[in-house]
């Protein structure tokens, strides 16, 4: 969607929680983002026979810190936090059903779900014994269809459009 520019929203995170996931461009991001950590190999060889030998090799070596195939089956329970300037950490995620406020969300109880319908639908209510001021706004782009309009009131239609007394000083009435 965002195509070159994930690039640069991801890079002005300061924090990025990994809470799991299985995209593999994402993974593979996540993964080379949090680094490596050093690994010391010892490994010691014997060799039988008739002039037995012994050998001893220490080795640094570097390792993901998690890797794509680690990050793709972690723990659900668990999270990846990275803060800047900070070390990424696995954490355990936070059980929301122990929160304080957990009651009002609609997990808890379905009466707490928004309902965008209800919500559109709610109209202002009118109070007619209160004056309101009318401004007109006119597109500096003449070729706007009517339909980006909607249901908009032309002002012929308002009944007493000169009984407006007060105006906000920045903005001068019609």
């Amino acid at each position: 969607m965002y195509k070159d520019a994930a690039e640069t929203i991801v890079g002005n995170m300061d924090a990025r929680l990994f809470l799991g996931g299985s995209e593999k461009t994402t993974l593979k991001d996540l993964s080379e983002a949090l680094g490596k950590e050093t690994i010391y190999l010892l490994n010691n060889s014997v060799s039988k026979g008739n002039s037995p030998s012994y050998s001893q090799n220490y080795q640094k070596v570097g390792k993901d810190l998690m890797s794509v195939d680690e990050l793709s089956v972690m723990d659900g329970s668990k999270c990846v936090l990275q803060l800047r300037g900070v070390r990424p950490f696995l954490s355990d995620k936070f059980d929301i059903t122990k929160h304080k406020n957990y009651r009002f969300l609609s997990d808890s109880n379905p009466k707490n779900a928004f309902d965008i319908g209800k919500f559109v639908s709610t109209r202002l209510k009118v109070n007619p014994d209160e004056e309101y001021a009318y401004f007109e706004y006119v597109p500096a782009d003449d070729d706007m269809p009517e339909a980006a309009f909607g249901d908009f009131q032309s002002p012929d239609a308002i009944d007493e459009p000169d009984d407006f007394e007060e105006y906000p000083e920045d903005l001068e009435p019609i």
